[in-house]
């Protein structure tokens, strides 16, 4: 068996480096946020802004029920106490 050494990637970390866009960025994920951060920006230059404002003013006239349903369900999901918290045995 091959042991590590310093500046030489094991095998493992041979097919990390390969797959790098699959890798596990953790809490925090710098790549997602840049991505979104393009995106945004993308959005924006494209002058679709007052476009879409619109379109979501008129969608809050003509669906207020079906939206306000919608996050009343939402809401009703909201965390409660853990009941094997409180369960007698």
């Amino acid at each position: 068996m091959e042991q590590h050494r310093p500046g030489k990637q094991s095998p493992g970390e041979q097919s990390n480096a390969k797959h790098s866009d699959s890798r596990n960025e953790g809490e925090g994920n710098k790549t997602a946020a840049r991505e979104y951060d393009e995106a945004q920006r993308r959005f924006i230059d494209s002058g679709k802004v007052d476009e879409k404002a619109r379109e979501a003013e008129r969608a809050l006239k003509t669906q207020r029920r079906e939206l306000e349903r919608a996050e009343a369900i939402g809401k009703s999901h909201e965390s409660k106490e853990d009941p094997e918290i409180s369960r007698k045995y």
